[in-house]
């Protein structure tokens, strides 16, 4: 097997030869490579390399993500590319299995990312766990009257966006606790102007809604860049509001879950999704986190659970989950009543998939006491994220 070597970009030489790998694997300007990193951060990427001689590289970000109603730490992977000559070399793999230890030793008990393949990202340990989906519906369908509520174009009210964003974010599996990287990056807008407006009162915001608007060759539409909508009120000022803009607007384009609650206050179902995917969780740290998600405060359970880790060793044991209040304890030891390898425990934890779909496809096997355990533990709305990194 080569001989690799894992570390932090060293220099300036790194950097450019890491922007050079880049920006081949992803088609972009070198410029737009030089951007990203400093946007990042270069301390935040690391590099794999085969004789002293890089041969790829990642990025590194750190987030919060939520899980049942608590903000649990994740690091997030982006960027991940390696120079065309080292692809089939097991450079890749060794990046990735390094960056997990890293990041495991570093304490985020959480890591995420959205592949382009799967099959690395799952020899790493990684699983399907959320969806990201576009949805697009047409202005004359909307069809939602007047907005119930005031919206009040905005420019400097940062500290109000963050504070509402926070709150929905408690709200919905897989949703981010975001950082400056995430902000910065829906505060750009390079090929329209941006327009962002309060939903509801000063003294009582209750949504946002972040928007940029396109001539397209077919028809003009409205992109969404960001939203929150805490009230029916705030929904149905919403829709009220984008379907105002049909006498120039043919279409709105925006990201929400796979299941999108808002079309549920649609007159019909003109809401249409034009694409979905999924972005891939890796547990780092099975005790921890456990320990940091929320559970449904109506379930009193304990569930024994054994994991199989063939890369960090603290996870491949056996574990006793007692939930109560919506908080959980986890012991070592347990009968392993329910077992599974750790990419299947991603999907359970995130709730993207019940206890018996995973059974039913060979991912786990379990007593029907543990399955019926685990499905109240791990009950809830599948994950999903609206943002990209």
């Amino acid at each position: 097997m080569p001989s690799f070597e894992y570390g932090k970009v060293n220099d300036s030489g790194d950097a450019s030869k890491l922007i050079s790998i880049l920006s081949q694997c992803f088609m972009m300007a070198p410029s737009d490579g030089e951007v990203y990193m400093q946007s990042v951060g270069i301390e935040n990427f690391r590099v794999i390399r085969q004789n002293k001689e890089i041969a790829g590289g990642l990025a590194i970000l750190s987030f919060d993500q939520n899980y049942g109603g608590e903000f649990v730490p994740m690091t997030g992977i982006a960027a991940v590319g390696i120079a065309p000559e080292y692809r089939g070399s097991g450079a890749a793999l060794a990046l990735m299995q390094s960056a997990v230890k890293e990041i495991h030793v570093e304490g985020a008990p959480l890591t995420a990312l959205f592949p382009a393949v799967q099959r690395l990202y799952r020899a790493a340990g990684y699983e399907q766990a959320g969806s990201f989906c576009n949805w697009e519906i047409t202005t004359a369908s909307i069809q939602m009257g007047k907005p119930q509520l005031p919206l009040r174009l905005i420019t400097t009210e940062k500290d109000i966006l963050r504070s509402l964003n926070q709150k929905q974010a408690r709200l919905h599996n897989g949703n981010l606790n975001r950082n400056e990287f995430i902000w910065a990056d829906i505060g750009r807008s390079k090929d329209a102007q941006q327009y962002a407006y309060l939903i509801g009162s000063a003294d009582n915001p209750q949504g946002y809604i972040i928007f940029t608007q396109h001539r397209g060759d077919d028809n003009d539409y409205i992109n969404v860049r960001d939203w929150v909508l805490l009230t029916p009120a705030a929904i149905q000022s919403f829709w009220a509001f984008l379907g105002g803009h049909r006498s120039q607007i043919d279409t709105v384009r925006y990201r929400s879950a796979l299941v999108d609650a808002l079309t549920f206050m649609l007159p019909e179902q003109t809401a249409k999704l034009k694409s979905s995917t999924r972005w891939m969780l890796r547990i780092v740290d099975v005790k921890k986190a456990l320990e940091k998600r929320g559970y449904p405060q109506n379930i009193q359970a304990s569930l024994h659970i054994e994991v199989q880790d063939d890369l960090l060793e603290s996870n491949n044991s056996k574990f006793i989950l007692s939930v109560a209040n919506g908080r959980a304890d986890v012991a070592p030891g347990g009968k392993g009543d329910l077992k599974l390898d750790i990419r299947a425990f991603a999907p359970l934890y995130t709730s993207l998939f019940s206890p018996s779909h995973l059974q039913m496809t060979g991912q786990l096997e379990a007593t029907e006491n543990a399955i019926t355990t685990a499905t109240q533990i791990f009950a809830g709305a599948g994950a999903w994220m609206a943002d990209f990194f």
